[in-house]
């Protein structure tokens, strides 16, 4: 990434004290500013004689990097070729999921599965990790962020079940599944940052695993981890929330990763006696209405997003496209899903 000198033009605040103080905190580029602990940089710079300017030239590097990190202009024939090369289409596992989205998740996009509590959505992510590491051979890297993933249900995929006995082919298949799952905690967006910069690092070094190569990358849930460093008049919370977004588009592009993150959707009782449906997170708007925490400029991040329904006490789980660049929106379909 770029270095914090060269946003000097754009931000009057960035000057030579301010460079001196980041630089005391090992913070040289854009990169080390992003994955450093604000609040805690932010105290820092509290205890310093020029506090209010350190800390508007912190707010004021946030609101530029989503237009820093942006890609170069490419041609339409650029990106065609683009499209057809190494873009593979991974089977997610849901018969019904994998037809709507016009096979699965597609290599080099991010994919967004929105959903009230209880609607499918970790389900859909457990059934695409097991399906990815089982018929493409291939490394699965699963962020879990409210201790959701379950070992359990990714066995009971590869088709084996507590108690009962395997044979030596179907030991083997289920060590290599379970081998092939990286499923990493996270539960801050800092940690997010630490996670992704490490797997990109990592992504560039050719450190995966044997023969075997990352082609699915999961975050469940997204919203979790956005949501609380959203409000208020300081735009640090929006800043790093589109670099987030930037940050995993740029991993999905450069790498031909299938990148598929989980949020919520909560439908909320309004004023006048009105059902709304609003997705990711939510908080109060005006006059008694709800507004998607995750803004608006979210919901241009995600290359295709899947909303999920489920009636109580009911397996069936009902699927709509939201947004897809080759599927119509408002299509349907209809999967089950075993507790």
């Amino acid at each position: 990434m770029a270095p914090l000198k060269s946003l000097e033009e754009l931000c009057p605040f960035i000057d030579s004290n301010f460079l001196t103080f980041c630089a005391s905190h090992g913070i040289f580029t854009v990169e080390d500013f992003l994955i450093r602990d604000l609040y805690v940089l932010a105290a820092f710079a509290e205890q310093q004689p020029a506090s209010e300017k350190l800390k508007q030239g912190i707010t004021q590097i946030l609101s530029i990097i989503d237009a820093t990190e942006r890609q170069p202009w490419v041609n339409g024939l650029e990106l065609l070729e683009d499209a057809r090369e190494n873009k593979n289409i991974l089977s997610i596992g849901f018969e019904g999921v994998d037809v709507l989205l016009g096979g699965g998740l597609r290599e080099g996009q991010l994919t967004e599965i929105v959903g009230p509590s209880s609607s499918g959505k970790t389900q859909v992510c457990l059934r695409a990790a097991s399906n990815v590491a089982k018929n493409y051979k291939a490394e699965v890297f699963y962020m879990d962020t409210g201790n959701s993933f379950s070992p359990q249900r990714i066995s009971g995929f590869v088709n084996w079940k507590p108690g009962t006995a395997l044979d030596w082919s179907e030991q083997s298949m289920l060590q290599r599944v379970m081998t092939s799952i990286s499923c990493h905690s996270v539960f801050n967006i800092f940690a997010l940052f630490d996670v992704l910069h490490q797997l990109e690092f990592n992504l560039r070094s050719q450190t995966c695993k044997g023969d075997r190569r990352v082609q699915l990358l999961i975050i469940d849930s997204i919203s979790s981890l956005i949501t609380p460093i959203l409000g208020g008049s300081s735009s640090q919370g929006h800043a790093l929330m589109i670099s987030a977004g930037t940050l995993l588009k740029k991993i999905a592009h450069e790498h031909n990763i299938a990148v598929l993150v989980i949020s919520y959707l909560k439908i909320l009782q309004l004023q006048h006696g009105f059902l709304s449906t609003v997705t990711n997170h939510t908080v109060g708007g005006d006059r008694g209405t709800s507004k998607p925490a995750l803004g608006e400029s979210w919901k241009s991040v995600p290359h295709v997003r899947l909303q999920l329904s489920r009636d109580a006490g009911s397996n069936v789980c009902q699927a709509s496209i939201l947004k897809h660049s080759s599927m119509a929106s408002g299509m349907t379909a209809r999967f089950v899903i075993y507790e």
